[in-house]
C-alpha cells in the first residue's frame, strides 16, 4: 500500500470505531488520548506497555494522522513486529506503512538515503558482529603485525567490544577504559590507533558496523540541515519503547528527531539494567528537565503478579534516596495468594535441596514444570542445582546460555586438570594447547605425540618435555611465548595433582595462565573468572581429583544425552537480565544473600542502584508465587563467605514477605 492509497482513519477502510475508553484503563486511557506535545509515559512492570502503545498508534490513526507521519522506535524486532502486527489487527492499516522498528533498522535506512555526504553510498553493506570482529583483526595486523601475536595483549574481539562501548556511552576510548577496564590502561594508546585505521578501512570498503548506524544516524541530523527539517516536519509523533534503555547517541537522535516536541517516551526507570551495555539511566530520569512542557503520565494498574508480590516489588523499589528514581506504587487486579517467601539455607547444596523439594510439591499440587522458572543474578550460582536437577532426571532447559559445565572457558580448565591427571588424555590436551595461535588439531596433535615420544625415550613425565627442543619445534612461532607460560601453568597443576586437595589443583589452574588468556580473550572477562572462581568451591566438596573428574564427566554425558524439545514440559533456568519482559506464574530466585544479590563487585564497587533495580525486576517476573532462596555460606575462590540476607529483602517491611527455615519446609 503506499501513502496515496491510505485512507485518513481506519473507520473509512470499513473498520468499526475503537471504544478506547471501554478497551483501556483509566491510566492507559490518559496516555493514549495525550494532547501533542512532550510526554513522558511511566509504565510500571506488567501494566500493559505494549498494549498502550498500541492503541496510541490506533488514536493516532483514528485522529486523522497519516501513518507515515508517525515513527515508533523500539529495541527488538520482536517488540516492533508484536506491536505493529497489533495495530494492523486493531485498525487493517497495513504494518509497511509505518516509520517503525528498531533503532538499528530505522538508521540503515536513513544512512541508505542520506549517508554520501557522511561517506557512505546507498549500496553499503552492513557488518554483523563476527564481520565486524574479523574486519577488525585484518586492521590490527596491518597497523601493528605483532600487536595479536603477543600473548599479553587482547584479542580483536575485546578491543572491538572495547571501542564499541567507548562509542555508545559519548566517551573517549581513554574514558571508557579507565571506567569499564582498567586493566586495559596500558593500551589506550593502540585502541585509539587501531580505532582510527578501522574507521578508515569500513569507509574504503563501504561497510558499516552496527554502532556506525547510530553514529552516522546522527551525524547526518547533526550536518545536514535540511535532512534534519524535513524529518522534523514530518515526524508528527514519535513513540519511543523502552525509553530507559537508550543511550546517549539515541537520545540525542530522538531530541533532533523530535526538536517541534512530538516524542512520547514510554519506559520505566526502576527496570533500566543495561548501564554496563551503554544505556544511560539519566535519559529518563531528566527527559521531562530536557523537553519542557512534558506531561507525565502513570500506569501503574499491574495485571500480572499477586497484591502480595506487589506490596513487596513497591518496598523493594522504593528503597532510593530522593532524586535516584520516580516513585512508583504498582496496584494490583488479581486476587491475593500467598506471600512471598524468602527460605534460608546453609548452602549452595542445601539451597537446590530446598528449591527441588518445594518444585516436587508443586508438581503434586498441578503445577507443571513450564510454570516454574528459575532466575540467578550470575551463571555460577546454579551449579548446584543444574546437578541436583540432572541426578534427579528433572527436566530443565537454561535459556540464558548453556550448562554451566558446558561453557566454553569451565571446559577449557577442565580440560587441564583431566590431563594433569591423566597425561595419556590426549583429547584433554588438544583442547587447551588448541587455544594458541596457529594451533588446529592436527599441530596439537604433533605436539602430543612429539612429547609422548621423549617422555617414553628419556623415562620422564610428558609435562617435562614441553619446553624441549624436540617439542619446541612443533609449536608453531606465534604460539611460543604462550606456550611457555601454558606449560608453566600445567607443571604446577600437574604438581598439586600429586599431593594438593582438588580445590587446591583447581585453584591452580584457574590462577595460571588462562586468567591471563581470558581476559585478552572475553569481553565479559569479570563474569567468566566469577565461574572460574567458583569451580574452587565447587572442588571443595571432593577430597579426591578422580571423584572430581569423574563427577564433572558424568554430568556433561548426562545433559549431552538429553534432547530438548522446546514443547515439552520443563523447568526453566535463565538469569535476571534474560528474564526481563517475560513473566511466569512461579519464580524461585536463587542467591538472594549480601555478594551474591547485589553481587559482590557491585558493592565493592559501591554501585548499588542497578543492582536494586535487577532485584526489581527478578521479583516483577511472578504472577502467582515467589520464593527466594538466601544461603549462608559461599564457598568462593578457595574463601568460605558467611552471607546475611541480601540488603533488598533486608530493608523490606518484614510483614511483606514469610521467612521460612529448615524446620519447616519438610511440611512441603
Amino acid at each position: 500500500m503506499d501513502s496515496e492509497s491510505w485512507l485518513s482513519t481506519p473507520q473509512q477502510m470499513g473498520y468499526p470505531p475503537i471504544d478506547f475508553e471501554a478497551d483501556l484503563n483509566e491510566e492507559q486511557y490518559a496516555a493514549v488520548t495525550a494532547p501533542a506535545g512532550p510526554a513522558l509515559v511511566l509504565a510500571g512492570a506488567g501494566s500493559g506497555k505494549t498494549r498502550t502503545l498500541t492503541y496510541r498508534v490506533a488514536y493516532l490513526l483514528e485522529k486523522g494522522v497519516h501513518p507515515g507521519n508517525i515513527l515508533l522506535l523500539t529495541f527488538t524486532n520482536k517488540a516492533a513486529r508484536e506491536m505493529l502486527s497489533r495495530v494492523e489487527d486493531l485498525t487493517g492499516v497495513p504494518r509497511r506503512a509505518f516509520w517503525g522498528g528498531t533503532f538499528h533498522s530505522i538508521g540503515q535506512r536513513m544512512v541508505r538515503m542520506h549517508g554520501e555526504p557522511v561517506g557512505l553510498q546507498s549500496n553499503y553493506t552492513i557488518l554483523d558482529q563476527s564481520d565486524a570482529e574479523s574486519l577488525m583483526a585484518d586492521v590490527i595486523r596491518g597497523v601493528d603485525p605483532l600487536f595479536l601475536k603477543d600473548k599479553n595483549n587482547p584479542k580483536a574481539k575485546v578491543i572491538a567490544n572495547t571501542i564499541s562501548l567507548s562509542r555508545n556511552t559519548c566517551q573517549s576510548i581513554e574514558d571508557s577504559v579507565n571506567q569499564f577496564s582498567p586493566y586495559f590502561h596500558d593500551y589506550i594508546p593502540d585502541f585509539e590507533r587501531f580505532f582510527k585505521a578501522y574507521t578508515e578501512r569500513k569507509k574504503q570498503q563501504q561497510v558499516a558496523d552496527y554502532d556506525d548506524l547510530m553514529v552516522l544516524w546522527l551525524e547526518i541530523l547533526k550536518t545536514q540541515e535540511s535532512v534534519a527539517s524535513y524529518y522534523q516536519e514530518r515526524f508528527q509523533h514519535i513513540l519511543v519503547d523502552e525509553y530507559q534503555d537508550t543511550n546517549m547517541i539515541q537520545a540525542e537522535i530522538i531530541d533532533r528527531i523530535g526538536s517541534q516536541n512530538q516524542i512520547m517516551a514510554v519506559g520505566d526507570d526502576a527496570q533500566s539494567i543495561y548501564s554496563w551495555r551503554g544505556a544511560n539511566y539519566e535519559n529518563i530520569l531528566h527527559f521531562s528537565d530536557n523537553h519542557k512542557g512534558t506531561e507525565l503520565y502513570r500506569i501503574e494498574t499491574n495485571y500480572r503478579s499477586t497484591p502480595e508480590i506487589l506490596a513487596f516489588a513497591n518496598d523493594v523499589i522504593n528503597q532510593f534516596d530522593p532524586g535516584q528514581g520516580f516513585y512508583k506504587e504498582l496496584r494490583p487486579v488479581k486476587d491475593p495468594h500467598l506471600q512471598p517467601i524468602m527460605i534460608q539455607a546453609m548452602d549452595g547444596c542445601e539451597e537446590a535441596a530446598i528449591v527441588i523439594r518445594r518444585i516436587q510439591a508443586l508438581l503434586e499440587e498441578g503445577r507443571s514444570l513450564s510454570d516454574i522458572t528459575v532466575l540467578y543474578r550470575a551463571h555460577y550460582q546454579a551449579i548446584d542445582l543444574q546437578m541436583e536437577l540432572t541426578r534427579q532426571h528433572i527436566r530443565f532447559q537454561i535459556t540464558s546460555g548453556v550448562q554451566f559445565f558446558e561453557q566454553a572457558h569451565v571446559k577449557d580448565l577442565v580440560a587441564q586438570i583431566k590431563f594433569a591427571y591423566n597425561s595419556n588424555d590426549s583429547r584433554a590436551f588438544q583442547r587447551f594447547t588448541g587455544l594458541l595461535p596457529m594451533v588446529g588439531e592436527k599441530t596439537a596433535e604433533k605436539i602430543f605425540q612429539t612429547a609422548s615420544e621423549e617422555a617414553r625415550t628419556t623415562g620422564e613425565p610428558i609435562t617435562n618435555m614441553f619446553l624441549s627442543n624436540p617439542v619446541l619445534a612443533k609449536v608453531p612461532k606465534a604460539a611460543k611465548v604462550l606456550w611457555k607460560s601454558l606449560s608453566a601453568t600445567i607443571q604446577a597443576v600437574v604438581k598439586a595433582a600429586a599431593s594438593e586437595p582438588p580445590s587446591e589443583v583447581v585453584a591452580v589452574a584457574v590462577e595460571g595462565w588462562y586468567s591471563d588468556y581470558i581476559k585478552t580473550l572475553y569481553p565479559n572477562y569479570l563474569q567468566r573468572m566469577d565461574d572460574l572462581q567458583s569451580l574452587i568451591g565447587f572442588a571443595q566438596r571432593f577430597t579426591d581429583l578422580q571423584e572430581l573428574l569423574s563427577q564433572l564427566v558424568l554430568m556433561n554425558s548426562e545433559t549431552s544425552q538429553t534432547s530438548i524439545d522446546p514443547e515439552e514440559d520443563q523447568l526453566k533456568l535463565t538469569t535476571v537480565h534474560q528474564a526481563k519482559g517475560l513473566e511466569f506464574p512461579v519464580v524461585f530466585l536463587l542467591g538472594s544473600s549480601e555478594g551474591l544479590f547485589p553481587l559482590k563487585r557491585a558493592i565493592d564497587r559501591g554501585d548499588l542502584d542497578e543492582e536494586r533495580r535487577l532485584f526489581y525486576v527478578a521479583v516483577t517476573r511472578a504472577m502467582d508465587e515467589l520464593y527466594m532462596t538466601s544461603p549462608r555460606m559461599t564457598q568462593f575462590g578457595g574463601n568460605t563467605n558467611f552471607m546475611n540476607p541480601s540488603r533488598f529483602i533486608q530493608r523490606v517491611n518484614p510483614e511483606l514477605y514469610e521467612v521460612v527455615r529448615l524446620k519447616r519446609y519438610s511440611s512441603w
